[in-house]
């Protein structure tokens, strides 16, 4: 009797640290921060299309990653989507002649924002917490582009036959 509970015990011990390993595994894979950190200003676009963008795609600068995108909604007035972005409090360089641009890793990967940093003038102010990238370029969505392609080439085949 005694032998069986130190055994079960023993199992019991081994499945706690097996869950916790699995735990520990997911937060390592989804990237999740600490509570509470808040280490990052919040920026907003406007775009015309956001293609298949997703809350919690990244926001990179040459390819360093130096936020996410924290929310996507629908701007009631002129019904474009607004991204709201959460930038790392160490990246504050970035003036209000910057611009974001919807970006694809790879032919058809995943998509982010690409964040270009604009030119600082003398007088030019920094984008703070809150502030509205003006300049936006949205994404391009590869229908679209097939769409157009094969378009424009039944189009010019029924040109040429008159």
């Amino acid at each position: 009797m005694q032998q069986t509970r130190k055994t079960e015990l023993w199992v019991g011990s081994f499945v706690l640290a097996g869950i916790c390993a699995v735990l520990i595994m997911i937060f390592q894979v989804a990237d999740v921060k600490g509570i509470g950190s808040n280490d990052t200003y919040t920026l907003s676009a406007e775009f015309d299309n956001i293609g298949s963008l997703k809350v919690r795609s990244p926001v990179k600068v040459g390819g360093v990653v130096v936020g996410r995108v924290t929310s996507i909604s629908l701007n009631p007035e002129s019904l474009l989507p607004v991204v709201k972005m959460a930038i790392s409090s160490q990246y504050t360089q970035f003036s209000e002649t910057s611009s974001v641009q919807i970006l694809t890793s790879g032919l058809i990967g995943e998509q982010y924002i690409g964040l270009n940093p604009g030119f600082v003038f003398e007088d030019e102010q920094m984008l703070v917490d809150g502030d509205y990238v003006e300049d936006t370029k949205s994404a391009l969505v590869l229908e679209d582009l097939i769409g157009q392609v094969l378009y424009s080439v039944g189009g010019s085949g029924s040109e040429s036959g008159e």
